[in-house]
C-alpha cells in the first residue's frame, strides 16, 4: 500500500505543478525571444522611422492585389509569408515576424491594417493613375527590412472618370468599373 500511496502522492504533486502553470497568467507575446529582434539600421523612412533587418532565414514578404469594385471603391487584399499581424493594443515593441501594414496611395498614409483585407472608400482614388503601397512595420513603430530595404509591396492603379468620381460627395456620380486597372503588386 505504501507502494501505491507514493504513486497518488507524485501524481498529486504534478497535478498541482501543472495547474499553477496554467493559473490564467500569461506570457508576454514573443516571451523568451530576444526583446528586440532583428538588427536596428540606422536608415529611416519618409517619416523619420528607423528600418530594422528581419531574419535572413524566415524574411517577411508582402504582395498586394487591388481591385474595383462597382461603386467607386476598391478592395484591397494582401497576400503575406513568415508574418502575422498583431491584435489591437498588443505591446509596443518589435517582435520577429509580427506588426502591422501601412497603406499608402502617393505616399500619404491611408490606414494602418492589423489584417489581410482593406475596404477604400469611393473618391480615395481620383482619376487618374496612383502607387498604392503596403509596407509592413513592427509594433514598436519600426520598418521591417531585408537587406537593407524596406518589406513593402507596390500596385500602380489607375481610376477612370466613373471610378474618380463615383460617390465622392459633388453632385454624386456615375457607378461602375470601366476602364479600371489594378495591378498586383508583389513584395
Amino acid at each position: 500500500m505504501t507502494g501505491t500511496r507514493r504513486v497518488c502522492v507524485a501524481l498529486a504533486v504534478c497535478l498541482l505543478l501543472t495547474a499553477g502553470c496554467g493559473s490564467g497568467e500569461r506570457a508576454e507575446p514573443g516571451a523568451g525571444q530576444s526583446s528586440a529582434p532583428g538588427r536596428l539600421l540606422t536608415a529611416t523612412d519618409e517619416e523619420g522611422r528607423r528600418y530594422r533587418e528581419a531574419d535572413p532565414g524566415r524574411p517577411p514578404r508582402i504582395g498586394i492585389e487591388i481591385k474595383p469594385g462597382a461603386d467607386g471603391d476598391w478592395d484591397v487584399r494582401l497576400t503575406v509569408r513568415d508574418f502575422r499581424f498583431s491584435a489591437p493594443g498588443a505591446p509596443e515593441r518589435a517582435v520577429a515576424g509580427q506588426g502591422v501594414a501601412h497603406l499608402s496611395v502617393d505616399g500619404d498614409l491611408v490606414a494602418v491594417l492589423r489584417g489581410p483585407r482593406h475596404h477604400l472608400e469611393p473618391g480615395r482614388i481620383s482619376r487618374g493613375t496612383h502607387q498604392v503601397t503596403v509596407r509592413l512595420h513592427a509594433d514598436d513603430g519600426t520598418v521591417w527590412a531585408v537587406d537593407g530595404e524596406p518589406v513593402e509591396s507596390t500596385a500602380d492603379v489607375t481610376a477612370s472618370d466613373a471610378e474618380a468620381t463615383a460617390g465622392a460627395g459633388v453632385g454624386g456620380g456615375a457607378g461602375g468599373a470601366e476602364a479600371a486597372e489594378a495591378v498586383e503588386g508583389g513584395g
